[in-house]
Order: structure tokens, then sequence, then C-alpha cells
């Protein structure tokens, strides 16, 4: 098992916003530093999700028909699949 360095971040925190924070620790049965942890790393997730999500909108906003646009046939393909994902979802 590969040993991972842990680093220590000081995080004043308003008293209310703590008392969820333990209580919610306690609920789930693990230290609030694990909460915190899980927290920051969802929080890091979603905003790299965001970044990319800008980054293709904008690239598709600029190739948007040029010949680097999406094929026709495999736009209609696609379009075909998620519907039919929604109407068996249905």
């Amino acid at each position: 098992m590969e040993k991972t360095t842990l680093r220590n971040v000081h995080v004043p925190l308003p008293q209310k916003l703590y008392s969820r924070l333990k209580a919610e620790a306690v609920r789930a049965k693990q230290p609030a530093a694990t909460a915190v942890r899980e927290a920051i790393e969802l929080w890091l997730r979603q905003r790299r999700k965001a970044v990319l999500h800008k980054a293709i909108a904008r690239y598709a906003a600029e190739v948007a028909g040029s010949h680097a646009d999406l094929d026709k046939d495999l736009e209609s393909v696609a379009v075909e699949h998620l519907l039919d994902n929604e109407r068996a979802a249905q």
C-alpha cells in the first residue's frame, strides 16, 4: 500500500458551520477531518467539471458551422440514441 503524505490546513469556521460539521461527522461515524476532506474533493471535482464544460462550450461555439463541427450523420444517430434511452426510461 502506497503511503500518502498528508498536509494540514487551518480553516477557521463560524460556530454554526462547525456545529453542523461535527453533527454530520457524528452521524456518519467518521472524523470531521474526513468529512472536510471529502467536501473539498467534491468541490474540486465540481470546479474541474465546470472548467471543462466551459472550455468545451467555447470550442463548440468557435467551430459551429465549420468543417470541425459535428458530423450530421453522427449527430442524428446520437439524438436518436438519447431519445431511445429516454423512452426506455419511461
